[in-house]
């Protein structure tokens, strides 16, 4: 007689085995209706599995997260019912679960079209008002085997040779689709209603591009039909600050054929990074970190050493010279170590802080890369801490303060904090991990952040922290990392002179705020919709004339601003003013200089800030007190309408 322990921590006895419905149903109608899964001793199940062991037992529904991730991964089967019907001989790889949504992977002979994927979509709806039942059988390994042989799925075939034979296949019957699945999935598809698809795209089996090209259908689904449209609002605004977009439009950068995954910078993108990088390095300044320059293509047996050319030789670009191999570098931590060991160090030195504008590489897939997002050649703002263990929870405290400063000033509050630990193939012992992970842990708790776990997700040689922002739209983007790592340094031969004179290792602390240069940038783009705040807006300042008569004064004014160190520019064209006025609230330009007569009559100028505003007629050197006001304010000038982002 199993015993149900529920969440309020009520007992229910059952005389026999019972299930997921048959429990909601004795709640009550209503959540017998709304019941999509079970989580049972943590575990997620069907809700027609019979339990027959005493459990504590939460009902699972659309209004939890959990029901929410089972609604996309039910859709991605309706995705494969729908196809198969209207593509008979369409081929199903996998169809699992993303943030936000689901996608398919799709063998068939012809692209799919923006108009198959409007049919794809209406004959989901057919389906799902149908409101049948899902059902679920358990299989044999040789089961499974015959079924997709029958049906003639090649990629599922592929799927089950990998799974161990005692190993049971659950089966998912979709009327006459099958599909297999560790499920859970709905009962029934009346729980499927608020769904769209949103794209597609190609997508090499199994990420692998040897392998063969099939087409991935993208989707998203929700809990109801609200939450749809707020998330497809949120895609359109997505869409309407695309950085790529935006750098077109503003002149930022482009990326061509070429060079893929690497980016030409255009003067007023290349200003932006120029402010951003002097930014950083006057905090770093600050913060006690001496700059460096190491070498962009070093020796393979280098990267032998670190432990990098055996996880990452495939993503490393390499070159040859007088029968040597090289590897330009794709991290600037084994270079830095170098100049760490010229020179005998003493624990009195330490902790010694090397930071570099690091220029990196990796041979990325070329289906993977995105913009600024993820590209090929990118900057770190990248440093290293040698130190001893005693001083690893003041240095990663010190850290924290200084990426919540960083974020601060470009407008991000809202900072997740996750701590990522060993990975299954890794370097160093269980001790040192050990050791590695509990430091970290105890450095996040001593500043009392709200931070998780995120298991198995540490880099090689030790565990980190993670810093993820969320932007105006709610997205999610891993920036900042600390990592402690115990192994290198000894992989290196890096070495200090301790207290009682004795050769020691220094702990190694792997940091980077914003990550790469190119990406957070691509993200300000952005989250500011290219409205750049004053300090960091390529340009500050623009200088018009009404008329030819107003040219030299104008040209004064510029010449006055660009030699204190503003970043202005000079329109003088022959045209209307209420174009030129137009065309640069459009490039997002801070302040808008009016000059006509009367303003050079009167040594004045005529003032408008890019949201339309009319400051009214100042000298120079009162707008120039408003203008430093406004760079001083580094994000807070910058009030951005998170709501209606949104």
């Amino acid at each position: 007689m199993p015993v149900i322990t529920l969440p309020d921590g009520t007992k229910k006895t059952y005389s026999e085995p019972v299930s997921i419905a048959q429990i909601a149903s004795s709640i009550g109608e209503r959540l017998a209706s709304a019941a999509i899964a079970g989580e049972v001793n943590g575990k997620l199940i069907d809700t027609c599995i019979p339990i027959n062991y005493d459990a504590e037992v939460t009902i699972i529904t659309s209004k939890d997260s959990k029901g929410i991730d089972i609604i996309r991964h039910s859709f991605a089967h309706l995705v494969g019912h729908a196809v198969k019907q209207l593509y008979p001989s369409a081929k199903m790889a996998i169809g699992p679960t993303i943030e936000n949504g689901f996608y398919y992977d799709i063998a068939y002979k012809d692209t799919f079209t923006p108009a198959d994927i409007e049919q794809i979509e209406k004959r989901i709806k057919e389906l799902i008002i149908q409101n049948y039942d899902v059902e679920v059988e358990v299989v044999t390994k040789e089961d499974a085997i015959r079924t997709f042989q029958n049906r003639e799925e090649p990629y599922k075939l592929q799927i089950i040779d990998e799974i161990a034979s005692n190993e049971p296949i659950k089966l998912y019957r979709h009327q006459e689709y099958v599909d297999m699945c560790r499920g859970p999935h709905v009962p029934n598809t009346k729980h499927l209603r608020a769904f769209s698809l949103t794209k597609v795209s190609g997508a090499y089996w199994r990420g692998d591009s040897n392998n063969e090209m099939l087409q991935r259908i993208y989707g998203t689904a929700w809990g109801s039909t609200k939450e749809l449209k707020i998330y497809i609002n949120r895609l359109k605004e997505a869409e309407k600050r695309d950085h790529r977009k935006l750098g077109k439009r503003h002149e930022l950068f482009h990326i061509q054929e070429e060079s893929p995954g690497m980016i030409f910078w255009h003067p007023k993108g290349w200003s932006i990074y120029q402010v951003l990088e002097k930014y950083i390095r006057d905090i770093l300044i600050k913060n006690d970190y001496q700059e460096i320059k190491t070498p962009q293509a070093v020796d393979r047996s280098l990267w032998e050493k670190s432990g990098h050319w055996d996880k990452f030789k495939e993503d490393m670009f390499t070159t040859n010279s007088e029968n040597r191999e090289y590897a330009i570098k794709p991290m600037n931590c084994p270079c830095h170590i170098q100049v760490f060991n010229q020179g005998l160090k003493s624990y009195r030195d330490l902790p010694i802080r090397l930071a570099e504008f690091g220029s990196c590489h990796r041979n990325e897939p070329s289906g993977a890369l995105h913009g600024l997002m993820r590209v090929r050649n990118f900057v770190q703002d990248d440093a290293h801490i040698f130190c001893t263990e005693e001083q690893i929870q003041d240095e990663v405290a010190n850290f924290i303060d200084l990426v919540f400063e960083v974020y601060k000033a470009f407008g991000f509050e809202s900072i997740i904090i996750k701590l990522s630990t060993r990975p299954e193939n890794r370097v160093g012992s269980d001790d040192i991990w050990d050791k590695s992970e509990k430091a970290l842990e105890e450095a996040l708790n001593i500043k009392q952040l709200d931070w998780s776990f995120l298991p198995g997700e540490g880099a090689f040689y030790g565990p980190k922290i993670e810093f993820s922002l969320k932007d105006c739209l709610d997205r999610v983007w891993q920036c900042g990392t600390i990592q402690v790592d115990f192994s290198m340094p000894g992989r290196l031969g890096a070495s200090y002179i301790d207290e009682k004179s004795l050769r020691k290792e220094p702990v190694m602390l792997h940091r980077a705020i914003l990550g790469s240069f190119e990406r957070f940038i691509g993200i300000l783009i952005e989250e500011y919709e290219g409205k750049f705040p004053v300090w960091l807006s390529p340009i500050q300042v623009i200088v018009m004339a009404i008329t030819d008569r107003n040219i030299d004064y104008c040209r004064n004014i510029y010449k006055s601003l660009s030699e204190q160190g503003y970043r202005a520019e000079l329109d003088i064209r022959n045209e209307k003013i209420g174009y030129k006025i137009r065309e640069h609230t459009l490039q997002r330009i801070p302040y808008l200089l009016i000059i006509g007569d009367k303003e050079q009559e009167n040594n004045t100028i005529s003032v408008r800030t890019r949201e339309g505003n009319d400051l009214g007629t100042k000298t120079i050197k009162d707008f120039i007190l408003i203008l430093n006001a406004s760079i001083s304010k580094k994000a807070a000038e910058f009030d951005i309408d998170k709501n209606k982002a949104r």
